[in-house]
């Protein structure tokens, strides 16, 4: 049985939610460079000090920001896993990929703090690291169940690519930390990277308007585009 919290702690946890909602605010605003427990106290009525209690420092702000935004986009891609979880894996992928351009159309500032420009002097705690994963393991978890079912296909038509030594050393080590890692061979998981990067990569492109220029349907090149990775990449389904 949950222990009941007391008006102390719920006072507590109350106020440090209406900290990182004002720093999402001003993250918006002004960007992570421009977040400043200064502002961010004067905007709540709280004498600068106060704000102490409740977080260590501007990096501990900015961690428990870079950490919900993870959170929430894992939350998003795994819900889109959940939704699909009898469609082809091909179509899988698709939505998830789509799950992550949605979030980051509607968040794009958030985005940006976990995959635009690093923010100058600050360094990203292992806090970071498991909710940072959340989104990449959905997607592969999607190749892994997709192989286990037999449903893969590593034709002789799909294309492969020479690797050295080292990358494959660096998949073995890879491998061994994903669940079900074992149903990657080496060209199947070479395939899975460069679909992920590229998904991550047109969509940083559109969210800073680099495509505005290129075409008009934004989304039509998006959906296209994570088709031809899933063909590339040799799920059941692709078309």
């Amino acid at each position: 049985m949950a222990k009941e919290r007391t008006p102390r702690q719920l006072a507590r946890e109350r106020i440090t939610a209406d900290l990182i909602e004002e720093g999402r605010r001003q993250l918006a605003e002004h960007g992570a460079a421009g977040l400043s427990l200064r502002s961010v106290a004067r905007e709540l009525g709280m004498v600068s000090s106060a704000v102490y209690r409740y977080v260590d420092s501007r990096d501990d702000l900015l961690t428990r920001l870079i950490v919900e935004a993870y959170d929430s986009l894992g939350d998003a891609v795994e819900a889109s896993l959940e939704s699909s979880a009898t469609a082809a894996p091909a179509d899988r992928w698709v939505r998830a990929a789509h799950a992550v351009r949605d979030w980051a159309l509607e968040r794009p500032h958030e985005y940006f703090l976990i995959f635009g420009t690093p923010v100058p002097g600050y360094a990203a705690p292992e806090a970071t690291a498991v909710a940072g994963t959340r989104a990449s393991l959905a997607l592969v978890r999607i190749v892994v169940e997709a192989s286990e079912r037999g449903q893969v296909d590593r034709n002789p038509g799909l294309p492969t690519a020479r690797m050295s030594e080292e990358l494959t050393e660096d998949f073995s080590v890879l491998r061994r930390s994903i669940e079900g890692g074992d149903q990657l061979s080496d060209d199947l998981l070479l395939a899975v990277l460069v679909g992920w990067t590229q998904m991550f990569g047109l969509v940083s492109f559109e969210v800073s308007n680099q495509t505005r220029s290129v075409v008009e349907n934004h989304r039509d090149l998006f959906d296209s585009a994570v088709r031809l990775t899933a063909a590339q990449i040799g799920l059941a389904g692709a078309n």
